[in-house]
């Protein structure tokens, strides 16, 4: 362990050298490198966790660098993954632990293997189809997880542990989530995001260093325009919650995803077939050609058609840019690359 980069940090009571030494043990997931996820992520690195798993299914835009301050305008002009350009700029902040990309969103039928093997999971995701499912994976195996949201001035922001606190469906219920602004709708500041991202950091080496009596089982609410501040107590877990009450993880229940979902911030559908099968970028390309501007690399291939834009990655998947119609967005990707 290089004492000299984290002597500041190690200097720190609460943590010290048995802290740091834990920190380096530590292993982390975190599920969307938007906004929340391109804070937590360089601090989590800096601090010395000694694995981060990258989790997103996005590529980078020019509207995402306002808040995403892990990517640049080279970024966003070639569409790279959020996962490949995190990983990279991780690294060279942090060349002593292991970052590990992973280009896909977390759903039902993969979120075991992304998520059980880790010591706490962070959540960057932007819908609640995501954390609903995050939730069941946490309170399944026994993780905790740092909840975060931010939208327009507002952030909320809760750490959750299994059998200690509440679980996200003990607050919302099993049906919640629904209804509520986004930052499509509404917009979003960095400062808000920041401060969110910040306070799960610090739940997250609260809990990693062992300082439990720190963890402060609040629901933290702020707005940042408005100056105010709140936490509410989280109080004891529900015995009649599906999930952390009587162990039947709904969202766990389907194979995948939703075929379509709508992404947050602009006219985006992310398309998944049914049958996810490999795909030859660079033979796609060839068919696409003629009717756009095609640019392929090893993650994706980018393909421009009049108002639409496509990215399609190798597993099948694709965000189809230019729409918020998911029937429109199904029926382009059945017409041009195929069911």
């Amino acid at each position: 362990m290089n004492d000299e980069r984290y002597s500041r940090q190690i200097r720190f009571r609460p943590i010290g050298r048995s802290g740091q030494e834990r920190l380096r043990a530590a292993r982390i997931a975190i599920v969307g490198m938007g906004a929340l996820g391109s804070v937590s992520a360089p601090q989590l690195v800096r601090a010395g966790v000694g694995y981060v798993r990258v989790i997103d299914r996005d590529v980078i835009e020019p509207s995402n660098l306002q808040r995403q301050s892990l990517y640049t305008e080279a970024d966003a002009r070639v569409g790279r993954p959020k996962a490949i350009a995190a990983a990279d700029a991780l690294r060279a902040a942090n060349s002593d632990i292991t970052v590990e990309p992973v280009v896909d969103d977390v759903h039902a039928g993969n979120a075991e293997s992304l998520l059980a093997d880790v010591d706490v999971i962070v959540d960057g995701s932007d819908n609640f189809q995501v954390r609903y499912v995050v939730n069941d994976v946490a309170v399944k195996c026994g993780v905790p997880w740092a909840y975060g949201g931010a939208v327009s001035s507002h952030g909320t922001a809760a750490f959750f542990r299994p059998g200690q606190t509440p679980c996200f469906v003990c607050l919302l219920g099993p049906d919640g989530g629904g209804g509520h602004d986004t930052c499509e709708t509404v917009g979003v500041i960095a400062p808000v995001v920041s401060m969110v991202a910040s306070y799960q950091v610090a739940e997250t080496i609260k809990y990693l260093t062992g300082n439990l009596d720190a963890l402060s089982d609040a629901i933290f609410q702020v707005d940042v325009w408005q100056n105010e501040f709140h936490q509410t107590a989280l109080g004891e877990p529900n015995p009649q919650c599906p999930s952390c009450g009587k162990h039947e993880f709904p969202a766990l229940t389907g194979a995948r995803g939703a075929l379509t979902v709508s992404l947050c911030g602009r006219q985006t559908i992310q398309v998944r077939p049914m049958n996810t099968r490999p795909l030859s970028l660079e033979r796609l390309a060839e068919r696409l050609r003629p009717f756009g501007e095609v640019r392929v690399n090893e993650y994706l291939l980018r393909w421009q058609h009049g108002e639409i834009a496509f990215s399609v990655f190798p597993d099948g998947r694709a965000l189809v840019h230019g729409t918020d119609d998911p029937v429109r967005a199904r029926s382009l990707y059945a017409q041009y690359i195929g069911m």
